[in-house]
C-alpha cells in the first residue's frame, strides 16, 4: 500500500472515530437514577434505584406485566447494600449487596434478594433463581393516591425495625426489616463502661435504656454515676426524671423535673423548660393519687 494513501487512510478512519465519539450526547434520563440512605439502630441500608414515571400508563399487569421478573424501578438492576447482618421476615440477610428483584401478581408479590448484582435490568435470560438468597412474598395495597415516579422510602423506623415501602402509581408493598441492635449495644455499653467511662458513656448508656423502655433501675445507677462524674447538666437531670417517674417514683421525679427546668432555663432551651413543666403538673397529680 503506498505510504501517502496509508496516511490518507489513517487520517479517514482517525476522523471517523473522533466523530463518532463527539456525536454521544448527553441526556436526562426518562427515569433518573436515585440513592436513598436510612440509619437503623447501629446499621445503615443504601439503595440505588432508578425511578420511572407512569405518564399516563396503567403500570402492574400492563408496563410491569404480572407473574414476569421486574427489575424494582428502571435501568440496571437496583441494588440494596447493607452494613450489618438483618432479618426479613425471619430470613437471615448477611451485611453485603443485593439485587433486589419483584415478581409482582394481582394479588401476592414474591420479592427476591439477589446474590448475582451484575445482571443489567432483570437479567432476563441470565436470571438464575438459584443464585436468590432468599424470597419472601407481600401483599401489595392499594392507596388513596398517586404516585407518579417510582418511589422506595423507609418509615417506621425504631432502634431495632424499619419497613422499606415500595410505591408506584397507586400500588404499595411493604418490606420488614429487623436488626439486632439490643444485643450490639449491650456489647457496646458493657465494652465502654468497663474500659474508661466517662460521664457521657454513662448518661447514653441510660438513655438507650431509657428510650428502648428497659432495665430502669440500671438506667438510673448510670445516670447517678454522670451526675457524679459530669456534675449537674439540665439532659442528665431531664433522663432523670422520666426514670424514675418508670420506677413509681414521682417524688424523686418531680425534684428531678424541677431541677432540669431551672438548669434549662439558665441556658435559654425554652423546649426543655417546658416539657419538664407538663411532666411536672403531671407527676404532680399521679403523686397525689398515690
Amino acid at each position: 500500500m503506498p505510504q501517502n494513501f496509508l496516511k490518507y487512510y489513517i487520517h479517514i478512519v482517525f476522523c471517523g472515530i473522533f466523530l463518532v465519539t463527539q456525536a454521544q450526547i448527553t441526556h436526562p434520563k426518562a427515569s433518573p437514577f436515585a440513592t436513598v440512605e436510612q440509619e437503623v439502630g447501629l446499621a445503615k441500608i443504601t439503595v440505588h434505584y432508578s425511578r420511572p414515571a407512569v405518564r399516563g400508563r396503567e403500570v402492574f399487569g400492563n408496563l410491569v406485566p404480572y407473574g414476569r421478573i421486574w427489575r424494582v424501578g428502571a435501568n440496571e438492576s437496583t441494588k440494596i447494600t447493607i452494613s450489618s447482618e438483618m432479618e426479613v421476615t425471619g430470613n437471615v440477610l448477611p451485611k453485603g449487596t443485593y439485587a433486589l428483584y419483584a415478581f409482582p401478581k394481582a394479588d401476592t408479590w414474591e420479592i427476591a434478594f439477589h446474590t448475582n448484582t451484575t445482571h443489567w435490568g432483570d437479567g432476563r435470560k441470565n436470571y438464575d433463581p438459584s443464585e436468590d438468597l432468599f424470597r419472601i412474598t407481600v401483599i401489595p395495597k392499594q392507596i388513596p393516591y398517586h404516585q407518579e415516579n417510582f418511589l422506595i422510602a423507609f418509615d417506621f423506623i425504631t432502634h431495632n425495625s424499619l419497613q422499606m415501602q415500595l410505591t408506584w402509581a397507586n400500588t404499595q408493598v411493604v418490606i420488614p426489616f429487623s436488626v439486632h441492635t439490643e444485643k450490639q449495644m449491650d456489647a457496646e455499653i458493657t465494652k465502654q463502661i468497663t474500659e474508661n467511662p466517662t460521664a457521657q458513656t454513662y448518661y447514653e448508656a441510660a438513655r438507650y435504656l431509657q428510650e428502648q423502655q428497659k432495665d430502669f433501675e440500671r438506667a438510673l445507677g448510670y445516670l447517678n454515676k454522670a451526675l457524679e462524674l459530669g456534675g449537674d447538666t439540665y439532659y442528665f437531670h431531664r433522663v432523670k426524671s422520666l426514670v424514675e417517674a418508670e420506677l413509681g417514683d414521682y417524688e424523686s421525679a418531680i425534684k428531678s423535673a424541677k431541677k432540669s427546668k431551672e438548669l434549662a432555663a439558665k441556658e435559654g432551651k425554652d423546649e426543655f423548660v417546658r416539657m419538664n413543666r407538663a411532666n411536672i403538673n403531671q407527676w404532680s397529680v399521679l403523686l397525689k393519687e398515690h
